[in-house]
């Protein structure tokens, strides 16, 4: 898959994840089979871009090419100097955010909001399209709400304006993350289309990556909560749509020395107060399906050194012999945690 000129290693993205996508990762993702991981969104407000916040949502030090950075703002020239900004400090693709549901997002008439109004869209597109000389993606979802579902309508324009790539998550923005993603209506906007096309939605494993390719005929497929823990999934996709066979899930032994790793470059990224409290979330997310892991949670939560959450997640990782298939919700899952606990 190419977006602009730059040749993906494959046709799997990381959703860009505000609070989850930092650089640390983003790189992890990457190197288990992500082809390719935006940077979490980035405001168009030029005053925060000398903060601290700011300035580490758009570092790619020592990331793979291509480097993108997601732009979120309502304002069309706004959004151009940003788009300018971040590609003089070395973004190579520009994605703008028209799919956040966040009402603190959305009150500010960014992210899904603006698809309420077509015109501004077109205004934002062109002016950060004509304003720098990298491709430039668009992340959108299927609609405000079902009553109004204009994601066709949407893709056109970006084709339009110059857009290289739209990323459609299967639902509307009143319907947040509830409910089944809508494959019928991206395969509506792949076939209107002819730039590449990227579903994202409820791919949690495999199977069903397979599964959303064929029923919508789109060229790529964008991961996001799925990956939260299991940054693995990649790999396991990239492998089933190769060869139609499953990958086994990562040994328990892999999944601790990966989880240090990530830690590790979380403390070097944030420092450790800030590190330690970021670090948290991941590591819920690692230990999830594990035996003893609501404990082990509530233990590391009240952790406050490197050093500390380190030594309580190797002794954790160590006393496992097995681990259960970490596919979240599923009730096999859920069986084998209550016998274990039983």
């Amino acid at each position: 898959m190419r977006i602009g000129p730059y040749q993906l290693k494959n046709n799997l993205f990381l959703a860009p994840m505000a609070g989850v996508t930092d650089r640390p990762f983003r790189s992890l993702c990457r190197r288990l089979g992500a082809g390719m991981a935006a940077s979490e969104m980035v405001s168009s407000n030029s005053l925060l871009w000398g903060s601290e916040k700011t300035k580490r949502r758009a570092d790619h030090t020592g990331e793979e090419d291509p480097r993108a950075v997601q732009i979120v703002g309502s304002d069309p020239a706004m959004m151009a100097q940003a788009a300018q900004y971040n590609a003089d400090h070395g973004a190579q693709i520009i994605d703008i955010n028209m799919g956040c549901p966040a009402k603190k997002i959305c009150n500010v008439y960014a992210g899904s909001a603006l698809m309420q109004n077509e015109k501004l869209v077109s205004e934002i597109l062109t002016a950060v399209v004509n304003s720098v000389s990298i491709p430039v993606t668009l992340k959108i979802r299927t609609g405000w709400d079902r009553a109004n579902k204009n994601g066709v309508a949407i893709a056109r324009l970006a084709e339009s304006c110059g857009v290289q790539a739209l990323a459609i998550h299967g639902r509307t923005r009143a319907d947040a993350f509830q409910g089944d993603a809508e494959y019928e209506t991206i395969a509506a906007i792949k076939a209107a289309v002819t730039i590449p096309v990227i579903a994202n939605g409820d791919i949690t494993t495999p199977e069903k990556a397979a599964r959303v390719l064929h029923a919508t005929g789109v060229d790529g497929l964008m991961i996001g909560r799925a990956a939260q823990g299991n940054p693995w999934i990649f790999r396991e996709i990239a492998h089933f749509l190769a060869s139609g066979e499953k990958m086994a899930p990562p040994p328990v032994q892999e999944v601790r020395d990966t989880l240090l790793a990530h830690l590790e470059n979380l403390y070097a990224f944030y420092g450790e107060y800030s590190g330690v409290r970021m670090a948290r979330k991941h590591i819920s997310w690692y230990s999830k399906g594990l035996r003893d892991g609501a404990a082990f949670r509530h233990r590391v939560n009240q952790l406050e050194s490197c050093a500390e959450q380190v030594a309580t997640v190797r002794e954790f990782f160590d006393a496992q012999d097995a681990l259960i298939p970490r596919t979240l919700g599923c009730a096999a899952a859920d069986k084998q945690n209550m016998e274990l606990a039983a």
